[in-house]
This record gives C-alpha cells, sequence and structure tokens, in this order.
C-alpha cells in the first residue's frame, strides 16, 4: 500500500484501469480507488475533482497507450507494405484484448475533454497512411485508412460484444477478414 505522499495522479489512474478491468466501470467509485491506495477518498480531489475526470485521465491513457502499441507495431515489422498492415491490425486487437473495459470506455466517451492529444492521433494517422498509400495511391491512402480502422474497430468491438455467436475460430475470422480488405487495396 503506498503513503499518501507517494500516490500521484499516475497511480490513481493505473489503479482505477485495474479496478475497471477487474470489475467494470459501473462498480468504480472514488472510494474504492481509495480504499486500494490506502488512503482516504477525500484525498483523490487533489488530482481530480469528480469521477467523470477521473474516467477522462483513464480515456486520455488507454488511447495514448493504444497508439503508442500501434506506432510501436508500424515501426516494428519491416516486412511488406500488407504485412505492416497485418502487425497494425493485430496489434489493435491484442491491446483491446489485453484491456477489454479500459478499450470499450475509450469509445464510448465522447466529451471532448476525454479525447486523445489531437497530435498523437496525427502521428499514428500518418504513419498508417505511409504503410497504406503504396497500396492505394496517396489519393485514395485516407479512405483506406478510414476503411481499415472501420473494420478492425468494428470487428473488435463486436468480439468483445460477444456479438460473434456461430463459432469458428474468431482470430483467423480476423486475419482473413483483414487480408480481403488488404487484397481489395490493391485492386
Amino acid at each position: 500500500m503506498p503513503y499518501p505522499s507517494q500516490v500521484t495522479g499516475t497511480t490513481i489512474i493505473e489503479t482505477a484501469t485495474a479496478l475497471i478491468e477487474r470489475d467494470g466501470v459501473e462498480s468504480l467509485s472514488l472510494a474504492r480507488i481509495a480504499t486500494a491506495l490506502g488512503i482516504r477518498a477525500p484525498s483523490l480531489y487533489r488530482y481530480f475533482d469528480s469521477k467523470s475526470a477521473l474516467l477522462q485521465a483513464v480515456n486520455l491513457r488507454t488511447t495514448q497507450d493504444l497508439i503508442a502499441a500501434l506506432i510501436e507495431a508500424a515501426a516494428s515489422s519491416s516486412q511488406t507494405h500488407a504485412d505492416r498492415i497485418m502487425a497494425l491490425a493485430h496489434a489493435y486487437r491484442a491491446f483491446a484484448h489485453a484491456h477489454p473495459r479500459a478499450y470499450a470506455l475509450a469509445y464510448s466517451m465522447t466529451d471532448p475533454a476525454a479525447q486523445p492529444d489531437p497530435a498523437a492521433l496525427a502521428a499514428l494517422a500518418q504513419q498508417v497512411q505511409a504503410v497504406v498509400a503504396p497500396i492505394t495511391g496517396e489519393a485514395a491512402s485516407l479512405a483506406a485508412l478510414r476503411g481499415l480502422w472501420a473494420l478492425v474497430h468494428g470487428f473488435v468491438i463486436l468480439e468483445l460484444a460477444g456479438q460473434f455467436q456461430r463459432g469458428g475460430d474468431l482470430t483467423s475470422a480476423y486475419t482473413s477478414a483483414v487480408e480481403a480488405y488488404v487484397r481489395g487495396l490493391s485492386e
């Protein structure tokens, strides 16, 4: 248990995220976070003025972590452009599976204050667009980027919600869907 003087905004966000992943956002309270940190709930107000402000911070952190994972995936794959797209798609899905409740929260908050840093999003979009552009051409790369994001996000959010009830290997289905999309980009 950290001493109150060792509690920081970061440790509060990490604790809140862990509680969200374990118990769901619905059961999160400032009192539960304080108990987990070994401090009194009013101490949290030094860092966050409300539960909503804390959830915004959790959302921002989750989105920043997702962006970092995708940038790393884009940079680490030195294969073909299609292989790099597959690496990005698999990194996106892996992140969502590792943090399903925080991931869902990140896409459910519409408050502008809870949105990620525009510069970080632009950097990610540029990296992914740079991977897609050699396949589609520069003029079509933004539309291709948006289509890819819609595919991977749509599949993952449906998968996490348990909407694929007809059986089968979802990893293979996901891979096949992204591969088909990539093939379509080159036509």
